[in-house]
């Protein structure tokens, strides 16, 4: 949730929608990783938590986002259609943030980590959730709204400055008129690292999937 091929530190402005009402934001969606109480991934997902970060379906992106962003990490990331184009994530308080919008249709992380700050009133707490340590976790429909996203990438047959609204490589991974766009066949990235507002997916398997809550500050990275 993006740069040109081969070894780049992505940094994007990276809101998607997270109230998102548009139809474009709501590719064949279905589970949001929220702020770990969590979607990719891709959310980028469990009872109430693996319920939000695997439920199947056609679901539209359009929900208020928590208000907090999140930390994910993995060995490596690799995705078959992927679009991009920047937003807007909506929290319920109406505060808005851009993000980057990033869709693929489909996903394979190793060793993932996801982590959540939490509030609580005897004090900060971490949510982390871990998964595909030897299988890896697989998505499907991911839909990413990125704030920054760094690691070492390569894409295939990658456009970049398209309009946003004839982006065709992910399936819902569309824009508005006269947004600039990117998209490529396929994104590979060795030892990414992303800050996301949401996460939704039309599907998410977790394998081996570990989830714990831990007293004060224990993210990903």
């Amino acid at each position: 949730m993006a740069d040109h091929p081969t070894d780049d530190t992505l940094q994007e402005p990276t809101p998607a929608d997270g109230a998102a009402g548009d139809a474009a934001h709501a590719p064949s969606g279905g589970t949001r990783w929220r702020r770990f109480a969590l979607a990719l991934v891709p959310g980028l997902g469990a009872a109430a938590i693996l319920g939000m970060m695997t439920t199947q379906g056609l679901l539209a992106a359009s929900f208020a986002v928590s208000g907090d962003s999140f930390k994910m990490s993995a060995a490596s990331l690799e995705g078959e259609g992927f679009t991009q184009y920047g937003d807007v994530a909506t929290s319920v308080d109406d505060s808005a943030r851009p993000v980057g919008l990033s869709t693929v249709d489909t996903a394979e992380l190793k060793d993932l980590c996801m982590s959540s700050l939490i509030d609580l009133p005897i004090g900060t707490a971490t949510l982390l959730i871990g998964a595909g340590a030897e299988t890896p976790v697989e998505g499907s429909n991911l839909v990413m709204d990125v704030e920054q996203l760094q690691g070492n990438a390569t894409f295939s047959n990658i456009e970049i400055g398209r309009d946003a609204s004839t982006l065709d490589k992910a399936e819902g991974g569309a824009g508005p008129a006269g947004g600039f766009g990117l998209q490529s066949d396929t994104i590979s990235v060795q030892d990414p690292k992303i800050t996301s507002w949401a996460v939704n997916a039309g599907s998410l398997k977790l394998s081996g999937l570990k989830l714990s809550l831990k007293p004060g500050e224990h993210e990903c990275y």
